[in-house]
């Protein structure tokens, strides 16, 4: 079965630059192959027909034995195809036999494809909170979390899925405060990876509490929640306080759009 490093695995410069320039190496990935920072030519999304900003989009690439491989960095070589980045345009894709049409020859499709691309784009997510860290752009623990909040300078807040409600509730009553104050949209929260996971990126036993400060580092990272979040929850149902984070986002984001309203009715 192809994977990604049997098409092009990555080189020891790229390696090295990556972990010697964290934040230039993330804004770098946040833009699309061959844009050279201007919009990118739209993809034809191959579940729906439609043409789509490949920003929001996945890479497709197709392997010599016609495996199809999760194009992650939408850099690999040779023939590949674009799609939405969800499950559901995945799932589509393969009962339509989309993907044989585009590689116009018979392709290889795993059973647990869409499970495949999941794992990849959390395998993705991780990796840029690693990159945080390195860059001195995360911050991690209850109180630095929670300092963090009341600066506005938050752009993702990150919670262990497995971590406790009373804690998580604590920073989310000083960031709802504060974006409140400031009328603006609550962060952006990522909540499906446990302590341990998170830990490991950082190089700890675990990690409950985390956020990521607003500038290039956060907005690459949260390109690709998006992307990752067509997969997968960003906000565990099991959670008892769920309906509180969700509520907040809704409430926060339907204020900002009455402002908008009545400053566009009078003018301002």
């Amino acid at each position: 079965m192809s994977t990604q490093a049997d098409i092009n695995p990555p080189s020891a410069k790229t390696q090295n630059s990556d972990t010697q320039n964290p934040d230039v190496v993330a804004e770098r990935e946040a833009t699309p192959k061959n844009s050279h920072g201007h919009k990118p030519k739209e993809r034809k999304d191959i579940a729906s027909g439609e043409l789509r900003d490949p920003a929001d989009m996945l890479r497709l690439a197709f392997g010599p034995d016609g495996q199809i491989v999760p194009d992650i960095y939408a850099k690999l070589p040779g023939r590949g195809a674009w799609i939405e980045a969800s499950r559901e345009a995945v799932d589509k894709a393969v009962r339509a036999g989309a993907f044989a049409r585009s590689a116009k020859r018979k392709v290889t499709i795993p059973d647990n494809f869409a499970d495949m691309i999941e794992a990849g784009l959390s395998a993705r997510v991780l990796g840029m909170i690693g990159m945080a860290k390195r860059a001195g752009q995360l911050e991690s623990g209850f109180e630095n979390v929670r300092s963090c909040a009341r600066t506005g300078e938050l752009a993702v807040r990150i919670e262990a899925c497995d971590g406790q409600p009373d804690g998580r509730s604590k920073i989310r009553v000083v960031v709802k405060a504060l974006s409140k104050e400031l009328e603006t949209p609550m962060p952006t929260l990522l909540g499906c990876f446990n302590s341990a996971e998170l830990g490991k990126v950082v190089g700890r036993d675990n990690m409950v509490h985390a956020c990521v400060h607003n500038g290039k580092m956060a907005k690459a990272l949260l390109h690709e929640i998006d992307r990752l979040a067509g997969f997968r929850q960003l906000i565990p149902d099991d959670w008892p306080d769920r309906e509180h984070e969700i509520v907040i986002e809704t409430v926060v984001e339907t204020k900002i759009e009455e402002k908008i309203e009545t400053e566009l009715e009078s003018g301002i």
